[in-house]
């Protein structure tokens, strides 16, 4: 647990001591696949950290079409922004593959907030990104065609992977169907077409960047 404290983007850089006092109000819970976290409306009694393992937070509209918001993985917090207005949490929470968490309860975590400007400037940092990632997110739904958000979002994976050459997807293509706003049979035509101008190389979940300038181009 204390690693996974220390090490991620929320809490890095704190003094050992803060560090203990965001230990000792951490719960570990554990969960299968496909279990859900919190729905959609939940009252925010606090907020979660991935320990291991996957976690999509989506919608679904009243059809049922759903449509993912952002897959967390290890070190990622989520859930924090309606803990702090006290607010029911906005969207859905299930994890994609057998998950440990850290939760926050939340009167003991804002008790900790008043006490380290450190831990407040990091939350700062935090949100900043994500309103960042949603803001992106957004623009593509709304602007964008689907094959400049699959060009778009191969290019993200390659940078945040490390990667210039080649990517692994860590959920399925029809997961990132719902991600980018399209459906599987569409992003599959899209993954084909995108072989065929050799742009792409797709083997299973590795895809291979043989033409990054020319998927920038499709941005």
């Amino acid at each position: 647990m204390r690693k996974v404290i220390a090490n991620s983007e929320l809490f890095g850089g704190l003094a050992p001591d803060h560090l203990d006092e965001i230990e000792r109000i951490a719960v570990s819970k554990d969960y299968g696949r496909g279990e859900t976290i919190f729905f959609e409306g939940d009252p925010a009694a606090g907020f979660y950290m991935v320990a291991s393992g996957r976690v999509k937070i989506f919608k679904t509209s009243v059809s049922g079409k759903e449509q993912i918001l952002h897959i967390f993985g290890g070190g990622e917090p989520f859930g924090e922004v309606p803990v702090f207005h006290n607010q029911p949490f906005p969207a859905n929470a299930t994890t994609l593959e057998k998950t440990t968490l850290l939760f926050f309860p939340r009167k003991d975590f804002v008790e900790l907030v008043n006490t380290m400007p450190s831990l407040v400037m990091n939350m700062l940092a935090v949100l900043s990104i994500r309103l960042r990632r949603f803001a992106m997110q957004i623009e593509n739904l709304s602007l964008k065609e689907v094959p400049a958000r699959l060009a778009g979002y191969l290019l993200y994976l390659s940078e945040e992977q490390g990667n210039p050459e080649q990517v692994e997807l860590q959920i399925s293509k029809g997961q990132l169907a719902s991600l980018l706003g399209t459906i599987p049979e569409t992003l599959s035509r899209i993954f084909a077409k995108m072989s065929e101008e050799g742009l792409i190389s797709v083997e299973g979940k590795s895809i291979s960047l043989l033409d990054r300038e020319g998927l920038a181009q499709k941005e």
